[in-house]
């Protein structure tokens, strides 16, 4: 009883992160699937051998389909939060009050002379600890989008030379792809959507409501209240 109650409590407490967890893992696997079988019709259109799933899943193609996806998703959140810092939407729950732009002081972020007895003990530090802390979030975003798109990169001019001696032309170089069609497609194909998506969720979440969700302000709060969570 005793652990079947914890497994509850380790759900309910993590829910969140769980839920998505899980749906990334069946996307990924359903990407798979399907890349699968797209490949192999490619193949067999050009009349070349076929491969196994456990095959495809090890190409360059399926590589750079995933990091491709990757590396959009966190060069959003690495804009949203270093933008947030300084750039306001007034009625938005995305945004910061009006009056708190910028970085704010060490009393309202908690930090040095300023931090509880539960805060973490980097936002008592001080010198380059407490520095690396206050941006911690954004550098590892950043890292991370950095990573996938030379990922993307590397992959992506190793899928894209293998269609080329397809059709008997030259392969890329690495620095040649870097410049080529192909890779700023794929890439900025990507970009447009993930920056739609947060420029529709800064704007739409003034005038819109989702009762009880923290990306929605109360259903009955003005529409020009800002950095307000229902």
């Amino acid at each position: 009883m005793t652990g079947g109650g914890g497994v509850r409590r380790f759900a309910r407490d993590n829910g969140l992160g769980l839920f998505f967890v899980v749906t990334f893992l069946l996307a990924l696997v359903g990407q798979a699937i399907a890349g699968h079988a797209d490949f192999n019709n490619q193949l067999a259109t050009d009349r070349l051998q076929q491969v196994s799933f456990g095959e495809y899943v090890t190409t360059s193609d399926f590589a750079v389909d995933v990091s491709e996806n990757w590396q959009s998703e966190y060069l959003q959140f690495f804009l949203y939060i270093g933008v947030t810092v300084w750039l306001l939407q007034r009625g938005s729950p995305e945004s910061k009050q009006l009056h708190k732009a910028g970085t704010e002081s060490d009393e309202d972020q908690l930090v040095g002379e300023h931090a509880k007895e539960d805060s973490p003990g980097w936002a008592r530090a001080g010198g380059w600890r407490r520095a690396v802390y206050s941006h911690s979030l954004l550098l590892v975003m950043g890292t991370i989008f950095l990573l996938s798109w030379l990922v993307q990169s590397i992959t992506g001019v190793a899928a894209h030379n293998e269609q080329r001696l397809r059709q008997l032309q030259a392969p890329l170089s690495w620095s040649g792809y870097l410049g080529a069609a192909d890779f700023w497609n794929r890439t900025l194909q990507n970009w447009q959507s993930e920056l739609l998506a947060v420029a529709s969720m800064a704007v739409l979440s003034v005038y819109l409501r989702q009762r009880g969700s923290p990306e929605s302000k109360p259903v009955g709060a003005a529409h020009d209240a800002t950095g307000v969570e229902g």
